[in-house]
């Protein structure tokens, strides 16, 4: 099987034999309308002529499906060109015949079908054999049907300009010839390159796992990819070229840019596809239309929704076993010292110590219904503009007043008067003194608790950082949990009802520890 320069080859010489054809086609033809012409030979010896190269044409076009060595076939060819042309100057002027333009023609043919240097040879061989026709001429060597042929230097400087006429030929058709087929060997790679880019796209497209369809600035659907039929259950065929509206009436025209969720009747079933759409442009940013791409979140849903409902469970569980162990506990006191009364065999003093274990214990009991109440059922939040720093003081001064160290727990404020806030602020004190007393308890020893607060980017920002024993690694994800405690006597639920709290007031709480390094809780809320 032949190359592709091989068949590129064999392509250029069936175009020479063509053009071989018609030119002598037409001289032939030419010969009938100039007959008896001075300049012309009897046409005798014309057609006799044109006869021969005929032949040799017909020659050519049986061989070249059968030769192999093209390169070396054309090339036999353009030299029996020259011998013909030279033959054809001879025989109608030598030096005066008005077909030395042929040598040109040839030498033009030679640089197309092969390359540069073959057109400087053809050039090379022509200049030879119209240097020796002229010289013969000249010097009555042969006997040519000339007026008259002077042995002038003007013939010489003819000679030159036709020699030189022939070497501009192969030097400017070669170069032109070398930048053609460059620029031919390039558009082709580049429409390969370009085809093999649109099959890539394509691919890509198709093969996408999300629907995939664009529409132009009128709402004519361009694009609708495999995935968008699966999940619309629309054929391709029924869309494109059809307004988006019409056929897919849930999605208006222009479509709302971003991303969002959209419940479609797709096949009789409802499904949930999240959607995200973006205007569609040219490489000059110039507006061509809109893109959307979307998936299908049925079956993600369900799932979240059946992972939820077990979470809950989970929790409510968890829930209940952390209010039974807290409850059991004072429940265990109460009915030892009870017990205890009953059998009044004790001294009156160990009685009294009884009825003060077993009011502690009611009391304790209270207080974790309270709290789990305040958690599970919380309060409508009132808002009010108020002073921050002023609830900060409030809640510094209560502080100062519980720590039991007397002076060895030093707190630093960090504020000035003047941060308004827009906030509850029974429930933001009730943040506060959870975070106060949590970084109290955290420094048994003593220490310092350094209270922030401040306003930027439209945020106001307070922070509660203490030196304490901090948090360990592992327990830090858990804090905000209920009933996640730490502490011997607590109940786990103050830093979840600051949590439930700053939610409330579309806020945010943090908390940074590191173990025996102290804690930082940030609560970030939005500034009135």
């Amino acid at each position: 099987m032949l190359s592709q320069d091989a068949r590129s080859l064999r392509k250029k010489i069936k175009a020479l034999i063509f053009f071989r054809a018609l030119l002598i086609t037409l001289l032939f033809g030419s010969s009938f309308l100039f007959e008896g012409s001075e300049y012309l030979v009897p046409p005798p010896a014309l057609y006799y002529f044109l006869g021969s190269l005929y032949f040799l044409t017909l020659i050519y076009a049986l061989l070249l499906e059968k030769v192999r060595a093209l390169f070396l076939f054309a090339y036999g060819q353009l030299v029996l060109d020259v011998v013909a042309a030279t033959v054809l100057v001879a025989v109608t002027g030598g030096i005066e015949s008005w077909f030395s333009f042929t040598f040109v023609l040839i030498i033009i043919a030679s640089s197309v079908i092969l390359d540069k240097r073959a057109g400087f040879i053809i050039a090379t061989l022509s200049s030879l054999s119209y240097g020796f026709l002229v010289n013969v001429n000249l010097y009555d060597a042969i006997s040519v049907q000339s007026r008259s042929i002077a042995k002038d230097p003007v013939h010489l400087y003819k000679m030159f300009t036709h020699i030189l006429f022939f070497y501009l030929t192969a030097y400017l058709s070669g170069y032109l010839s070398s930048r053609l087929e460059k620029t031919v060997q390039e558009l082709e790679q580049t429409d390969l390159d370009l085809k093999n880019l649109e099959l890539f796209n394509r691919e890509v497209i198709e093969s996408l796992p999300s629907g995939l369809f664009t529409v132009d600035m009128i709402g004519q659907i361009i694009l609708f990819n495999e995935a968008a039929e699966r999940i619309i259950g629309l054929p391709r065929e029924a869309v494109i070229g059809k307004k988006l509206d019409e056929v897919m009436p849930y999605f208006t025209f222009p479509p709302m840019e971003g991303r969002r969720e959209e419940i479609i009747s797709a096949d009789g079933t409802e499904k949930i596809i999240g959607i995200t759409v973006s205007s569609l442009r040219s490489v000059s940013q110039v507006p061509k239309g809109f893109i959307a791409v979307f998936q299908d979140l049925t079956q993600i849903k369900r799932l979240e929704d059946e992972i939820k409902r077990k979470e809950k469970l989970a929790a409510i569980g968890e829930l209940s076993s952390n209010i039974a162990h807290e409850i059991r506990n004072p429940l265990a006191s109460l009915k030892g010292s009870i017990e205890m009364l009953r059998e009044d065999a004790i001294s009156a003093t160990y009685k009294e110590r009884l009825m003060e274990i077993a009011l502690k214990e009611m009391e304790r009991l209270n207080h974790i219904i309270t709290d789990f109440l305040t958690y599970s059922r919380p309060a409508l939040p009132t808002f009010q503009t108020f002073d921050v720093c002023e609830l900060l003081d409030e809640t510094v001064e209560l502080l100062q007043n519980m720590d039991h160290q007397k002076g060895r727990i030093v707190v630093r404020k960090n504020y000035r008067g003047g941060l308004p806030i827009h906030a509850d602020p029974q429930k933001m004190h009730q943040v506060f003194w959870n975070l106060g007393m949590n970084a109290i308890e955290a420094m048994p020893e003593g220490g310092a608790l350094s209270i922030s607060a401040l306003r930027q980017d439209g945020l106001i920002t307070i922070t509660f950082e203490d030196s304490g024993t901090g948090i360990e690694a592992k327990d830090l994800e858990k804090v905000f949990y209920p009933f996640f405690t730490t502490k011997e006597n607590g109940t786990g639920l103050g830093l979840a009802i600051a949590y439930r709290i700053i939610e409330e007031h579309r806020g945010r709480i943090s908390v940074k520890s590191t173990s025996g390094a102290g804690t930082v809780f940030e609560i970030i809320l939005p500034a009135p």
